[in-house]
């Protein structure tokens, strides 16, 4: 079976931010970083190279291949900031539909600006995921 690349590193996540060119993309990785830590409870950590990810969980499928991921995460892509894990709670079609400006696919969400966006309800959206994966 294949290594999982997407592991917990020791880059700083405040280094990875600072090196953001694009202003309001950093400002929304910042709000982002609050947002997630609130509603975790845990510091930012950098998995890969890109992903800043909020506490872990251990998955394992049905095919024998598991490993680590984080519990809610994000990674600031050129095209839109993709959001991890926010998406199969109970009530996350009934808050994506009040959400805003978004698309989703493969179980993630993509925002291509946090302005497009109703952050309380991206708040609801974090919490109800994070309060699902513990519950498991």
């Amino acid at each position: 079976m294949t290594e999982n690349k997407t592991k917990p590193t020791e880059v700083s996540v405040a280094r990875f931010i600072d090196a953001i060119e694009d202003e309001a993309r950093c400002v929304d990785v910042k709000a982002l970083v609050r947002l997630m830590k609130k509603a975790t409870g845990a510091k930012p950590k950098m998995w890969g190279s890109s992903i800043i990810g909020f506490d872990s969980c251990h998955y394992k499928y049905e095919s024998g291949r598991e490993g680590d991921a984080p519990l809610v995460g994000f990674s600031p892509r050129k095209p839109a900031t993709v959001l991890y894990s926010l998406l199969g709670s109970g009530d996350s079609d009934a808050l994506l539909a009040m959400l805003g400006k978004h698309t989703t696919g493969k179980g993630c969400l993509y925002s291509k600006r946090l302005a497009d966006v109703d952050l309380e309800v991206l708040q609801e959206l974090v919490v109800k995921a994070v309060a699902a994966k513990r519950a498991r």
